[in-house]
């Protein structure tokens, strides 16, 4: 891939693409002339997402209700991913969830999902789409993971970072065969996840926190320039690098609070 963008007119499919990130990249590769497929579990967002993408930017917005939590809803996408007669150009993998308490009081259910979510469903759907963008020698691949990545915070650091991992791996294999493989790794951004989860946000800096428009962005010019990893904004750039040599209890971050 060159440093240029994916021909407007190509189908890009966005998990989590009713709220926050996954439905900030849905408006920005719509503006950018993309069809896009809409991927969340709820029906009626999907479909009122999908008009007003439609009305706005003369796009064509498809929407599939599937759980990714659950085999049947992953199924779903890789169908839709691995059909021939509609290819996808575009995948971005950015359906997630976060845990509020602390891994020895969560229920190992609730860990073996959130792990099966953020790492194990990103790589069948990544695993899906990827064959035939290798056989069309052109596709772009985002993993949504996050700073966290850089730190210890948990499980969710943990299926960050095996993305981060992943990427930087999937993106030296396949760059040279057209598909341009990238984890954006966001910090704090506003979206619905951490109300989602319960968290209090006033325990985190004022100064932390960012924008789903420039997150998006950013990944998005990243991703076409083929860069492995993006790391949205210059201060989250020099936290995750201090992050390489300061000690992990510097580096940690704000604790969670519940509400």
């Amino acid at each position: 891939m060159t440093s240029e963008a994916m021909p407007a007119g190509t189908t890009a499919l966005i998990t989590g693409a009713t709220a926050g990130i996954g439905a900030e990249f849905a408006r920005q590769l719509a503006e950018q002339g993309h069809s896009v497929v809409l991927v969340a579990r709820d029906a009626a967002r999907l479909k009122a997402t999908a008009e007003q993408l439609e009305r706005r930017y003369g796009v064509r917005a498809e929407v599939l209700a599937a759980d990714l939590a659950d085999d049947a809803g992953v199924a779903a996408v890789v169908g839709r991913l691995t059909d021939p007669a509609r290819p996808v150009e575009i995948l971005v993998n950015n359906a997630g969830i976060g845990l509020l308490r602390s891994f020895e009081e969560n229920d190992i259910a609730e860990e073996a999902g959130h792990l099966k979510l953020h790492v194990e469903t990103a790589m069948k759907l990544t695993h899906a789409a990827l064959r035939g963008m290798l056989s069309r020698h052109s596709g772009r691949i985002i993993n949504v993971a996050s700073v966290a990545a850089f730190v210890p915070r948990g499980s969710y650091s943990a299926a960050k970072s095996w993305l981060v991992s992943f990427c930087r791996w999937a993106n030296l294999a396949y760059a040279k065969q057209g598909v341009n493989v990238t984890a954006v790794c966001p910090g704090f951004t506003h979206t619905e996840f951490h109300d989602r989860m319960g968290m209090d946000k006033t325990v985190t800096p004022r100064w932390m926190w960012l924008q789903a428009e420039r997150v998006v962005r950013e990944g998005l010019a990243d991703n076409a320039r083929g860069k492995a990893v993006s790391i949205p904004t210059k201060r989250y750039k020099v936290l995750t690098a201090a992050a390489r040599i300061l000690p992990d209890r510097l580096v940690a971050g704000p604790p969670r609070r519940a509400k």
